[in-house]
């Protein structure tokens, strides 16, 4: 089979997780299987290792970058801030890795696509900082969804956010508006430097951007994920990341 048979290679971050007594690298079932399903690509887990090992060793093989959402949260320290006091988990290994693969990605032009964790990671990278509590902040709406929930209504749609008019994700979508879900406790306070707004909620929360200087770079607040399959509009923005990373195979 000739090489244009080929499926592009999409690098996965990894949380570190101690599964007692022992800590591993993993990466969500749903996020790889959005990656096979709807960008049509090949994922690649990329491990927590950056303190003994050099990035480019596995992004120089790598046609794109997929950074997952997750339960811990971004080390403040990266943003200026202390930690408060809240029952946060933090994964100081998963922060040095983005922040190695985020900076890979920005110096090859390779595409970049973000939810959730990956999102708040980019944002901070590129010099932005983080509501640590958006809940608490004053005019903005409760992010959180109910862990005690079933799986189907903590993933429902809850509120929708308006789409830029010169974004591309209006251009993909072909929507001035969409629904998403909502899933997170920590959200955008100051974007980070070059970073176009892409969606905007309802309280004025910043839910997604692109990164103008990457041939394409996404990221989103929401999880486009959960069930990609059913849904036609998150569909699109992973065939539209498949689509890019396979022109970069290409190139």
């Amino acid at each position: 089979m000739g090489s244009s048979s080929k499926k592009p290679l999409v690098g996965v971050i990894s949380d570190v997780k101690v599964i007692s007594p022992h800590p591993f690298h993993i990466a969500g079932d749903k996020y790889l299987r959005a990656l096979v399903e709807a960008a049509d690509v090949v994922p690649i887990m990329i491990p927590a290792l950056n303190d003994i090992m050099d990035i480019t060793h596995w992004t120089e093989h790598l046609d794109g970058v997929f950074l997952t959402g997750a339960y811990s949260m971004i080390n403040p320290s990266l943003y200026g801030e202390s930690k408060i006091d809240a029952d946060f988990d933090y994964d100081d290994q998963r922060d040095n890795v983005s922040r190695a693969l985020i900076q890979n990605m920005l110096k090859e032009d390779k595409p970049l696509f973000a939810v959730c964790r990956g999102l708040q990671e980019i944002n901070v990278a590129l010099g932005g900082s983080l509501h640590q509590s958006l809940h608490e902040v004053e005019g903005m709406n409760d992010h959180r969804e109910d862990k005690n929930a079933p799986l189907a209504e903590q993933y429902a749609d809850t509120h929708s956010v308006t789409l830029s008019e010169d974004g591309i994700m209006r251009k993909i979508t072909g929507r001035n508006e969409i629904l998403v879900n909502s899933l997170h406790t920590q959200g955008i306070k100051e974007l980070g430097q070059g970073l176009q707004v892409e969606a905007v909620a309802e309280d004025g929360l910043i839910e997604a951007f692109s990164i103008p200087q990457l041939t394409f770079g996404l990221a989103l607040q929401w999880h486009p994920e959960w069930q990609v399959t059913q849904n036609p509009i998150q569909h699109k923005l992973y065939e539209a990341f498949g689509a890019a990373c396979k022109t970069r195979q290409q190139r």
